[in-house]
């Protein structure tokens, strides 16, 4: 019975190796016959144990398994080299309805207009409300409840992760990439806005963002990948820029660190819903950097992320300037790469001597290329905070499982 069960795993996993993706393949229009619909699904939950520390009085944690997190997924070919995706969540820690996290039109081939074929060979454009295609630390990270691409339970401390109507035009060729792309910059799109007894209108054309990426990406041998790109992000004006604070699914570390106010709003998740991230949150003007490397060789992967974010905050608000680093080491090993051990450090500091650093280690083990199982060890740690004092900070350890398909 061992035996057969070790068969029927490695038949699974056998189709291909558990490695970092990026930006999707360019899909092929040669063999198109008819629409193709496919609808899949991510499910996720954790159990945490984590406690926190502080010279303030915070609202104190128990152990046991947070809220459960699920995405519908639906993709479909439409026409040769055109897909369309859409992403639903069904429950998160920020809301608990269902809602719409984006969709968008995926285009490698344009069969309706003649000659283009040979342009578009190496070109890709991409259309929609979507996660938008600035830096990579996006692809890595958990997304409510696709947790399958980052090896461990926290995103980012300060997290370039948000979804707004955006278009983007990527060239790639023997491992070169170059994209660009312009959007709103904000999750939420509007043509007014109102406050403090005034309405002002709102012109998205002159809001829009602008951000690119150039880079190198190549499995050099079947024991060796590379890949390093430079990504930029330009707002110069927004009324409700959401780069740093898009992510509407909620925290990964739920209710850490959160201030006691004897309200019931403490104990609610989607009242406090992004614990244990920190950065500029809503942005006015907004400049940023991103530097990114990632280099595999025989299953020991190493990632660097150098970040520069400097701008305005919304609503009025003050000059910031953020600054994050982030190197994570990883070791896959077995058959076909399905098991790992790592760990990851990840400092963010700003102008004002402020700074959050966060260990995290941990393994997991892919049963099947769609189902992961994982475990991890978190220290994070606060300095200069007024709300926390001296000392302050959160640890413990989170186990997660999750499916995708």
């Amino acid at each position: 019975m061992k035996r057969l069960f070790f068969i029927f795993s490695l038949l699974f996993l056998s189709s291909a190796m558990i490695a970092q993706q990026f930006e999707a393949p360019k899909l092929k229009g040669s063999n198109f016959t008819k629409v193709k619909v496919k609808i899949g699904a991510d499910f996720a939950m954790q159990y945490q144990a984590i406690s926190c520390t502080a010279d303030s009085a915070l609202v104190p944690l128990g152990k046991g398994v947070n809220l459960p997190e699920a995405n519908l997924n639906i993709g479909a070919i439409l026409a040769p080299g055109i897909q369309v995706h859409l992403t639903v969540y069904l429950s998160s820690k920020h809301h608990l309805d269902t809602w719409v996290k984006g969709g968008y039109l995926l285009v490698d081939e344009l069969p309706f207009i003649k000659g283009m074929n040979k342009i578009m060979k190496n070109i890709t454009i991409k259309v929609g409300t979507m996660e938008i295609n600035y830096g990579d630390a996006h692809f890595l990270r958990s997304d409510n409840g696709n947790i399958i691409r980052n090896p461990f339970i926290g995103n980012y401390i300060m997290d370039a992760f948000t979804t707004a109507p955006a278009a983007e035009l990527m060239f790639r060729k023997n491992g070169f990439i170059l994209m660009g792309g312009v959007s709103t910059g904000s999750l939420k799109p509007s043509l007014v806005n109102y406050g403090y007894g005034t309405y002002t209108p709102q012109s998205s054309l002159k809001q829009l963002a602008f951000y690119g990426k150039v880079g190198f990406d190549k499995q050099i041998n079947p024991d060796f990948r590379v890949r390093v790109t430079l990504s930029g992000y330009h707002c110069k004006k927004n009324s409700f820029g959401t780069l740093y604070d898009g992510n509407r699914s909620g925290s990964r570390f739920n209710l850490v660190m959160v201030p006691q106010t004897n309200s019931s709003s403490d104990v609610n998740p989607s009242s406090n819903p992004f614990t244990g991230r920190w950065g500029p949150g809503f942005t006015n003007k907004d400049n940023d950097l991103m530097l990114f490397t990632l280099i595999d060789y025989k299953g020991l992967e190493f990632i660097g992320t150098y970040e520069k974010a400097k701008g305005t905050t919304a609503f009025g608000g003050a000059n910031f300037d953020f600054t994050q680093y982030v190197g994570a080491l990883t070791y896959r090993f077995g058959n076909v790469k399905q098991y790992y051990v790592g760990s990851r450090y990840n400092k963010v500091f700003n102008d004002n001597n402020q700074k959050v650093s966060r260990v995290e280690a941990g393994l997991g083990w892919f049963l099947t290329k769609n189902i992961l199982v994982k475990a991890v060890y978190v220290n994070q740690k606060y300095s200069n905070f007024s709300q926390y004092g001296n000392n302050a900070g959160f640890k413990g350890v989170t186990l997660e499982a999750g499916v995708s398909f």
